[in-house]
């Protein structure tokens, strides 16, 4: 994979889109299978098949993403991108049309992931629990130079990272869904009427507004 075009001179301070991409579910079927598998797993090195379709899914999202949007980084069991300016985005129904089809595409591959599995255990069997949330948040934040690498940072990431922790599932019925603040709706123009509004609270940082869009 690319490594990000970021710059390599000092800091800089963009406004733009910050997009989350996390697979709910992930953390509790990794546990699962590795508990299930505990003697076999990991044996002469041997890797589980979980964490071969888990990290294509992962590849999968960063594709059905970038572009438009440009990679920050991995993390874990979530895609984090973002956009330094807003030139060759898409904007309003588009945007939403874009992370919708990304959840399409992740949930054709892990249909196509479950016709190769091997395993008809309980805990492997919960590949089907498997599914996606988005965050599309915006605002100022700083790429910092840290490590050799480039770290987004600032109160407007860490807004962004906070809004994965909502209880935005319980508006609908714990399934997919792509939250999208105030800000990014503004920035972006996206349309909030067929959305469910919520306030989000986060620790140390004053509440927004947020719309929830279900994902079918």
């Amino acid at each position: 994979m690319d490594t990000p075009p970021f710059a390599a001179s000092g800091p800089r301070a963009p406004h733009g889109p910050l997009v989350l991409a996390d697979i709910s579910g992930y953390t509790h079927f990794l546990h699962a299978v590795t508990e299930a598998h505990r003697d076999d797993a990991f044996a002469d090195g041997a890797i589980p098949p979980a964490y071969t379709v888990v990290s294509t899914l992962l590849d999968g999202i960063v594709r059905a993403l970038v572009p438009p949007f440009t990679l920050a980084k991995l993390e874990g069991d979530a895609v984090f991108a973002f956009a330094p300016a807003l030139d060759g985005l898409p904007r309003g129904r588009a945007l939403l049309d874009c992370l919708a089809a990304c959840h399409a595409a992740f949930r054709a591959q892990l249909g196509q992931g479950e016709s190769m599995w091997t395993c008809s255990c309980d805990a492997c069997a919960r590949i089907t629990h498997l599914d996606l949330k988005f965050v599309l948040h915006a605002g100022p934040f700083v790429m910092q130079p840290m490590g050799g690498a480039t770290e987004l940072v600032g109160s407007e990431v860490v807004m962004a990272h906070r809004l994965l922790k909502t209880d935005a599932a319980t508006l609908v019925d714990g399934g997919a869904y792509a939250l999208v603040s105030d800000a990014a709706a503004r920035r972006l123009d996206v349309p909030t009427e067929e959305a469910r509004p919520m306030t989000a609270t986060v620790e140390h940082l004053p509440p927004i507004g947020v719309h929830v869009f279900p994902l079918a």
